[in-house]
């Protein structure tokens, strides 16, 4: 990774940034308990760079749409982000592959 990668992703992150502030403040305190879940539970997927934004973006048709965030995601927020992953792997399911030994595990 190159210096202009980490620069372009850190400007790539803060205009993500900037567009979470721009949704309502019931929006933001989801979207943040959100991250903190993707980013303790790990899935592989995260780090392409596509799953924050697509919340972000599903948000943004919510208050578009004038839609409580609760009516978008419902009231268990865990439960709304296992859905929304529950087809990827994660970094703890990579470990564990690795660790046990199994045939075709995951080795880093």
């Amino acid at each position: 990774m190159s210096i202009q990668d980490i620069i372009e992703g850190k400007k790539q992150w803060r205009a993500h940034v900037a567009r979470i502030k721009t949704l309502p403040p019931d929006y933001q305190i989801v979207y943040k308990e959100m991250q903190k879940y993707l980013f303790k539970v790990g899935p592989v997927s995260l780090s392409d760079g596509r799953l924050l934004p697509g919340i972000v973006d599903f948000f943004e048709e919510g208050v578009a749409a004038e839609k409580g965030v609760l009516e978008l995601i419902g009231t268990d927020v865990a439960a709304f982000c296992d859905d929304l992953i529950k087809d990827s792997p994660t970094y703890a399911d990579a470990y564990q592959e690795s660790i046990s030994g199994e045939p075709g595990a995951a080795r880093k």
